[in-house]
C-alpha cells in the first residue's frame, strides 16, 4: 500500500510540474499571500473573485490555483494579525493574542519567522497524512454524526472560553455574547427572524469578516488613536533578526507538534471549520504551559501552536472535501463548487476516476509551500518595514483597506456600520480587561452547535441521553466535565491563595529602592 502511494505521488509530481499547472499554482500562492495581508480580504473573497476564471480552464490547473490561494492566504493572514492586529481570516484572531504583543516588543520578525517554520512543518505533516492515511481518516469521518459534532464543538466552546487571561467567568461571558450574536438572522428551521430588530440587512445574520475586523483591528486603533509613534521598534532589520533563537525554537517546536496533531485530527472531521482548530490549539498551549498567565503578553507558543494547527488543518481539510464531498468551511465549499462546475463529482471514486486531480493537488501542496518559503524569506523584511510607518498614516490607510475589504464581501455599506459598532464594543470591552477572542469563537460555532444539537435530538426522537450513550460523543462530554472541574478547582485554589496573602503597605511615590525594601520588611 505504501509503495503504491509513493508511486501515485511520483505521478502527482509529474502532473504538478507541467508548465501550465506550475504557473497557475504559483499564481494562486502569490495572490493568496498578498490578499491575505490586506485587512478584510481573505481566501473567501479572492476565490469568489477568481472563480469565474475557472470556467474556461482545464480542471487540474483550476483546482491547483484555488488551492494555492487557500493555503497562501493562510500565511498572508498571519502577517496582518501579527504586525497590525488585524486578522483578515478569522482563524488568525488567536494569533493576534500573542503575535501582536511580540510585534510591540520589537519581535515582529521573529514571530513571522516562527510562523513560516510552523506553517511549512505542519503543512508537510498534513500532506503526509493525506498520502498515507486518507482511507483511515475517511472511515473515521463516517463515524461523526450530528451527536459527535455537537459534543466536540461544545468542548471547543468550553476550551476557548477558558483560554482568556484573567477570570474564566469573563471568558464564558464573552463566549455567550458571541453565541448571542450567532443566532441573529433567519432561523434555519422555522424561517422566522431572530434578533434582527426589523432590519432586513440582518436577515442573513452578522458578517463574520466585519466582526473580526471590528473586534481586533478597529478596536485596537481606537484604543491607540492618540499614539503618533510607530508600532514596534524594528530598527534596521536583517535576516538574522528574523531567525528565532535556540531558546525560542526550543519553546516553539513542541507547540508546533501539538498544534499539528490538533489540526490533523480536526481536519478529518467534516463540518468543523479552521477557527475551532486554532482556538483549541491555543487553549491546549495554555493548559500545558508552566506560565499560563503570561499568554497574551507575547508568548511564542501562542503563535506557533495555532499557526501549525491552521496549516495542517488546511491540508487535511481536502480529505473530507475530495473523498466525501463534505466541505469543512465556506472556502472548501467554493472549491467543491469549482469541481462541480468542471463536471467532477467529489466522492470515494474521485481518486480512481481523476488521479491527475487528486495526486497532482497533493504534489502541488508541497511545491506551493516551498514557493511560500522562497517568497516570504525576502518579503518578511518588507512586511516588518510596515511597522516603521507612523501611526497617523497607518491608521487611515488601514481603515480604508478594512472598509474596502468588508464592503466587497456583500457590496453593502451596512457591513461597514457593523465594523464600526463592533470596533466600539471591542474597544470598551478591552478597556474593561475582557478578552474579545471568545466572542469570535462563540459566533462561529454557535450556529453549528445549534444546528447539530437539533439534528441529534430529531434523530433520537428527543432523547437527551444520546449524547452520553454514544461512545465518541460520551468521551467528549466527559472531557467537557473534566475541563469544567479543572477550571473550578483552579479558581478555588486561587481564591484560597488570595485569602492567605497579607497585603503589604505600599511605598509612597518617588521612594528609593532602599525605602521600598524597608517598607516591605515592615
Amino acid at each position: 500500500m505504501i509503495g503504491q502511494s509513493l508511486h501515485d505521488l511520483w505521478f502527482g509530481f509529474g502532473v504538478a510540474f507541467q508548465g501550465s499547472n506550475l504557473m497557475w499554482s504559483f499564481f494562486g500562492v502569490l495572490v493568496g499571500n498578498l490578499i491575505g495581508v490586506l485587512p478584510g480580504m481573505g481566501a473567501l473573497q479572492a476565490i469568489s473573485i477568481l472563480l469565474p476564471l475557472t470556467y474556461v480552464m482545464h480542471p487540474v490547473p483550476a483546482i491547483l490555483m484555488l488551492a494555492g490561494i487557500f493555503y497562501g492566504s493562510q500565511y498572508g493572514g498571519a502577517i496582518g494579525a501579527i504586525l497590525m492586529n488585524m486578522p483578515s481570516h478569522p482563524p488568525h484572531a488567536v494569533t493576534c493574542l500573542d503575535g501582536y504583543p511580540m510585534t510591540k516588543q520589537g519581535k515582529g520578525g521573529v514571530a513571522l519567522g516562527v510562523t513560516m517554520i510552523a506553517s511549512f512543518f505542519a503543512a508537510s505533516v498534513g500532506i503526509i497524512v493525506m498520502i498515507f492515511a486518507s482511507p483511515l481518516l475517511v472511515q473515521i469521518a463516517f463515524k461523526f454524526g450530528p451527536t459527535e459534532i455537537f459534543s466536540i464543538m461544545l468542548l471547543g466552546l468550553l476550551a476557548g472560553s477558558t483560554m482568556s487571561r484573567g477570570s474564566p467567568l469573563k471568558g464564558v461571558a464573552m463566549t455567550l455574547f458571541g453565541l448571542l450574536c450567532g443566532v441573529v438572522g433567519t432561523d434555519v428551521n422555522s424561517g422566522s427572524f431572530r434578533f434582527a430588530f426589523g432590519l432586513p440587512e440582518l436577515s442573513d445574520g452578522l458578517e463574520l469578516v466585519a466582526i473580526s475586523m471590528g473586534l481586533f483591528g478597529v478596536a485596537d486603533f481606537l484604543l491607540n488613536v492618540n499614539r503618533m509613534k510607530t508600532i514596534g521598534d524594528t530598527g534596521t532589520l536583517k535576516l538574522s533578526d528574523m531567525r528565532p533563537s535556540k531558546e525560542e525554537l526550543k519553546r516553539a517546536f513542541p507547540a508546533m507538534i501539538r498544534g499539528t496533531i490538533v489540526g490533523t485530527v480536526f481536519g478529518a472531521m467534516p463540518g468543523t471549520g479552521p477557527t475551532i482548530t486554532t482556538f483549541i490549539a491555543y487553549a491546549l498551549e495554555r493548559k500545558v504551559s508552566k506560565t499560563p498567565n503570561k499568554f497574551g503578553t507575547g508568548m511564542i507558543e501562542g503563535v506557533a501552536g495555532p499557526e501549525a494547527s491552521a496549516h495542517s488543518k488546511t491540508q487535511v481539510d481536502f480529505i473530507p472535501t475530495m473523498s466525501l464531498g463534505i466541505p469543512g468551511d465556506a472556502v472548501m465549499a467554493l472549491i467543491l463548487g469549482a469541481l462541480l462546475i468542471q463536471g467532477i463529482q467529489p466522492g470515494p471514486q474521485l481518486i480512481t476516476e481523476h488521479p491527475d486531480i487528486f495526486w497532482g493537488l497533493i504534489a502541488s501542496f508541497w511545491i506551493g509551500n516551498v514557493i511560500l518559503v522562497i517568497l516570504n524569506v525576502p518579503l518578511i523584511g518588507v512586511w516588518v518595514k510596515l511597522l516603521k510607518v507612523p501611526y497617523k498614516y497607518l491608521f487611515p490607510a488601514a481603515m480604508f483597506f478594512i472598509a474596502t475589504g468588508v464592503y466587497s464581501t456583500q457590496n453593502s455599506l451596512f457591513q461597514i456600520w457593523e465594523v464600526l459598532v463592533f470596533g466600539i464594543v471591542g474597544a470598551l470591552l478591552m478597556s474593561l480587561e475582557f478578552s474579545v477572542a471568545p466572542i469570535l469563537l462563540g459566533f462561529v460555532l454557535g450556529p453549528m452547535v445549534e444546528e447539530n444539537f437539533r439534528r441529534a435530538l430529531l434523530l433520537s426522537r428527543g432523547d437527551m441521553s444520546v449524547f452520553v450513550t454514544r461512545p465518541i460523543s460520551g468521551t467528549f462530554i466527559g472531557l467537557c466535565v473534566l475541563l469544567l472541574l479543572g477550571v473550578g478547582y483552579s479558581a478555588w485554589r486561587g481564591r484560597g491563595g488570595r485569602k492567605g496573602m497579607v497585603e503589604l503597605p505600599k511605598a509612597p511615590p518617588g521612594a528609593s529602592p532602599s525605602e521600598t525594601v524597608a517598607i516591605g520588611n515592615e
